[in-house]
């Protein structure tokens, strides 16, 4: 199989898995560009993140982004192409279904379901982009993780501020 075609099958399964947005993919997404592919190294993986992140526009630049640096742009298309192709059929479908079975007792919790794995899945990728990020990965860097999670949770701060202060902290740190 082809690199594009690598590429479009690999995100598109990611897309199906992003619950909760593309971020939610992010432990998937580096289980399968780093350690299955070997497409990107972890300090690779964190750094298109971090610029991904950086940039305006939508979370899902992460994977245009990680598809120009494995396949140049053509490898950007196809991985923009295959998060949003599968995900956007599938809430297309759902969200009609979820239409016709508007009142139904069961639909509310079964949305409600849907909240904790998001969060879970978050929760995760904070680990994950932690772990790749960090030489010192352990519990550093899940401290760091949790600290700037709760920040961002409880108060009234702009999410840069936090951001600004990880840059800080991993000028420190290396």
């Amino acid at each position: 199989m082809t690199l594009l075609l690598q590429l479009l099958w690999t995100f598109s399964i990611l897309s199906l898995v992003a619950i909760g947005g593309a971020n939610s993919a992010l432990p998937e997404m580096h289980r399968r560009l780093v350690e299955m592919h070997g497409w990107l190294d972890d300090a690779t993986f964190s750094q298109l993140y971090a610029l991904a992140q950086a940039a305006p526009g939508p979370n899902i630049l992460v994977a245009s982004v990680m598809g120009w640096a494995i396949a140049g742009p053509a490898g950007m298309a196809v991985a923009t192409v295959g998060m949003l192709l599968p995900a956007a059929t599938l809430a297309w479908i759902v969200a009609g279904f979820a239409l016709r079975m508007r009142g139904a007792p069961w639909l509310k919790p079964a949305q409600g379901g849907l909240v904790p794995i998001a969060v879970g899945l978050l929760l995760a990728a904070g680990v994950i982009m932690a772990e790749a990020s960090t030489a010192q990965a352990g519990w550093p860097a899940l401290a760091i993780v949790a600290v700037a999670g709760a920040i961002v949770w409880r108060t009234d701060y702009s999410p840069l501020w936090v951001l600004a202060g990880g840059g800080v902290l991993g000028l420190l740190l290396l």
